[in-house]
């Protein structure tokens, strides 16, 4: 088998036991809240609590993207030792990181000529990412080599689906994701968005629902249709939620009920800070394998 490592940024949203699990290095964003700087680091640095707390307090919060040089200390140490890496970055439809990855990759290649970097834009964000980088994982312990596995990730990359619903608008107002009017009378009306990951990795709000409830049934409902094999789906789910650990709960209940041939139960991991930075506490989210986005 080729001697290759497969690495990540932290905005898979899962957590470090995952990443141990999968044997995958990971790359971390950083987080600025009020003064503070923290790194995204699956929650060892800063709770969920404490983020979703400020934030709501009135802090203002940023994140920035996985820089040059730190993908090179990420890589070198694995190109000394001979390994090729197949890199998956956060989709280029959300952040820019792909770019200093392609950097990082140059500039590597003219101290280590005889390696290969590769980098791949996942056009994944959060569990979805995560979802796609565990398949990748799998790949590659069932003995897929370097090459082939970097093509079957370009291959199948779109096939990810990222379904999103929110209870609450604070921050999609506040990062212009909808404006302060619609923002105003959605909260006024109990109007939920949902939300999807398009072709191009980018957030598309695909309707607006009202009440908690009706977003647990979009999201069903548009596994139930877009599954690979429907509701014979034999793949992983992901749900990831932003303080909802209850609705999160409810959800998995409703996932493995309806599609009682999942490979696993289906795991539940909190939206982690960059993303969490952008979406804000109510949002819940469920990732599986099925038909290609096209929209």
């Amino acid at each position: 088998m080729d001697d290759y490592i497969i690495s990540c940024c932290s905005t898979v949203d899962s957590d470090k036991q995952w990443a141990e699990e999968k044997g995958v290095a990971v790359a971390h964003f950083h987080l600025y809240l009020g003064d503070d700087e923290y790194l995204d680091d699956f929650y060892q640095s800063i709770t969920p609590n404490e983020l979703f707390s400020r934030m709501l307090a009135g802090e203002m919060s940023r994140t920035s993207q996985v820089n040059t040089e730190e993908y090179c200390e990420l890589w070198e140490p694995y190109l000394k030792e001979g390994k090729n890496i197949l890199h998956l970055t956060l989709s280029s439809g959300i952040s820019g990181t792909v770019n200093s990855a392609l950097t990082a990759a140059d500039l590597l290649k003219d101290r280590y000529p005889e390696r290969t970097v590769r980098v791949i834009d996942s056009l994944c964000a959060s569990g979805g990412y995560a979802l796609l980088v565990d398949k990748a994982a799998e790949l590659r312990d069932s003995g897929m080599g370097f090459q082939e596995l970097g093509d079957w990730v370009e291959e199948h990359k779109l096939n990810v689906l990222h379904l999103v619903g929110t209870t609450d608008l604070t921050f999609f107002i506040r990062g212009g994701r909808i404006s302060k009017t619609a923002g105003f009378f959605g909260k006024a009306l109990n109007i939920c968005p949902y939300i999807e990951v398009d072709q191009n990795g980018k957030l598309a709000v695909l309707g607006k629902v009202r009440t908690k409830n009706k977003v647990f049934k979009k999201i069903l409902e548009n596994m139930e249709e877009r599954a690979e094999d429907g509701l014979n789906y034999s793949g992983k789910a992901y749900i990831g939620h932003s303080e909802r650990p209850e609705d999160a709960i409810l959800l998995k209940k409703m996932v493995a009920e309806t599609f009682p041939h999942l490979a696993e139960e289906p795991r539940i991991y909190p939206i982690g800070a960059t993303i969490g930075c952008h979406t804000g506490p109510g949002t819940l989210t469920l990732f599986c394998f099925g038909k290609k986005r096209d929209f």
